[in-house]
């Protein structure tokens, strides 16, 4: 089971290229990295079950949330991509895409935001991301967020 995954919210301009980096290694390359320890294994023993919890954000972009959701993207056209080879030796990839998940998560990804600093875009982007996005956006994730129990019992 892959699970891996860190956030990053905000105007494009204000993310540095170190982060956006360590973003993919973790988010794409971790789940590269567990894939390539544990497939050939599996590809030998002709069975075996990859679990990976990715995100919506991996079939629908989000405003303000581009780099992660690349990041996501990627894994989804891996697994897709891999699935064909995988099957061939009888070993199943689920990709599991989750909605909001009500988590620490999205807790430190919000104070996060709360705390940059959005000096390196424009005033009217800096305005709709911290008073519009930032705002809304955590009203919808706890109006519809799920629980990590919930998650757990659909996968």
């Amino acid at each position: 089971v892959s699970n891996a995954g860190v956030g990053m919210a905000g105007p494009l301009e204000c993310q540095s290229l170190a982060a956006m980096q360590s973003l993919m290694d973790t988010n794409f390359f971790g789940l590269v990295r567990l894939v390539k320890e544990v497939l050939p294994d599996m590809k030998r023993r002709r069975g075996g079950h990859i679990v990976v919890i990715s995100s919506i954000m991996g079939l629908q972009g989000i405003v303000f949330n581009d780099v992660y959701a690349a990041s996501k993207f990627a894994v989804e056209g891996f697994c897709e991509s891999l699935v064909v080879q995988a099957l061939r030796f009888n070993v199943a990839i689920s990709l599991v895409e989750p909605g909001p998940v009500m988590t620490e998560f999205e807790t430190k990804l919000y104070e996060e935001a709360e705390r940059a600093d959005y000096s390196l875009t424009d005033p009217e982007t800096a305005e709709i991301f911290t008073n519009l996005y930032l705002r809304n956006s955590r009203d919808v994730f706890t109006s519809l967020g799920q629980t990590p129990e919930d998650i757990a019992e659909v996968t």
